[in-house]
């Protein structure tokens, strides 16, 4: 068997890239009465999912663009104009329809989802040098695998749970079209799985992270989104599945460019023997601080987790909050757009983006 492609060392691919979605339904079939078709989140979970590694995940981004000097001066234009220009269309957005303005966000979110995936599934397969049809397999099935639980939350039966907010994906009941839908996802996983067995038989050899890449996105979407319908449920498989391998990445890439960039001083801090305890340490603390603003201006619903922000009562009329949400959405929208541009590889080498 070749060796594999792993991204570090195998066991931090493992544990921190492949595992997370397995690992994820496995704690939810153990505990069905904790996870399962419920729809409020406790505050507990509430920290770990969505402040800890939904929004710490976001802040990542920083190590691979804003903090590191080489990276800065390669994106430069990018890194200036797309959080300006998220803003200025961001407020006009949100001043015509606040609606609009989630809808919008919601979407842009679910396709970094979405590309992630495939992403990552290019990174599994950088070394490898496959048929055409096996190529158009793959690429179908990383998709497939996350735009079918899609179709069930546009065409199917309502949700007990959403991206950000209430009806922010456009519903459209059809019946008819999901269960078309359905059979071209079961016979994609199928011809992958022929696909994989005829690849095994000919060449004696099965990448493994790719394959767990594809398993896993088929096991955190379906699940889910389509399978189960709870809040917590979706939130464990969509966030821990999406977050903690993008995180890993993020550490494992950077402190890979620590070794060739030694003049950076933020990469010795970050990236140095303690490095991971500065590393989460920060990202921790900008997630906690962005939440608190959110809270704090808008949403009041963990008032006292960010007991510290509701010192001073505030309360922000229509007007305002067309320049407070778009300025506190500015974080991830940025790294929604900059995520395309700042895995891509020239032609000569692997060309992906996550």
């Amino acid at each position: 068997m070749q060796k594999q492609p792993w991204l570090g060392k195998p066991l931090v691919d493992i544990i921190f890239i492949l595992s997370p979605p397995f690992l994820c339904l496995l704690a939810i079939i153990c505990f069905p009465d904790v996870f399962q078709n419920n729809k409020n989140m406790p505050d507990s979970w509430w920290i770990i999912l969505i402040l800890l590694v939904d929004v710490a995940h976001v802040y990542s981004t920083l190590y691979r663009t804003y903090f590191n000097s080489h990276a800065f001066q390669k994106f430069k234009p990018i890194l200036i104009l797309v959080p300006l220009l998220s803003f200025i269309a961001g407020a006009i957005i949100y001043t015509i329809s606040d609606g609009w303005f989630w809808r919008l966000l919601a979407y842009l979110a679910v396709y970094h989802f979405v590309r992630q995936q495939y992403g990552f599934m290019r990174l599994y397969s950088r070394n490898e040098s496959l048929p055409g049809w096996e190529r158009i397999i793959d690429k179908f099935i990383i998709y497939y695998a996350t735009i079918y639980p899609l179709m069930h939350w546009h065409f199917g039966e309502k949700r007990n749970f959403n991206w950000f907010v209430e009806n922010e994906f456009l519903s459209f009941p059809a019946a008819g079209f999901l269960k078309a839908a359905t059979a071209v996802y079961w016979l994609t996983i199928a011809c992958y799985l022929v696909k994989e067995m005829v690849h095994l038989i000919r060449y004696k050899n099965i990448n493994i992270p790719k394959f767990a890449v594809i398993g896993g996105t088929l096991i955190s979407w379906y699940f889910g989104i389509v399978y189960f319908n709870g809040d917590l449920a979706f939130t464990l498989l969509n966030v821990i599945s999406h977050g903690i391998p993008y995180m890993a990445l993020i550490w494992i890439s950077e402190k890979k460019e620590s070794s060739k960039l030694k003049k950076d001083h933020y990469l010795r801090l970050f990236f140095g023997r303690y490095g991971i305890v500065f590393f989460l340490g920060l990202i921790f603390l900008l997630a906690y601080l962005e939440e608190g603003l959110w809270d704090w201006a808008v949403w009041k619903e963990h008032q006292h987790i960010f007991a510290f922000f509701h010192q001073i009562p505030f309360h922000a009329e229509n007007t305002l909050l067309s320049f407070i949400v778009p300025l506190l959405a500015l974080p991830q929208i940025t790294h929604y757009i900059v995520d395309g541009f700042i895995w891509r590889k020239s032609k000569k080498s692997m060309h992906s983006r996550i």
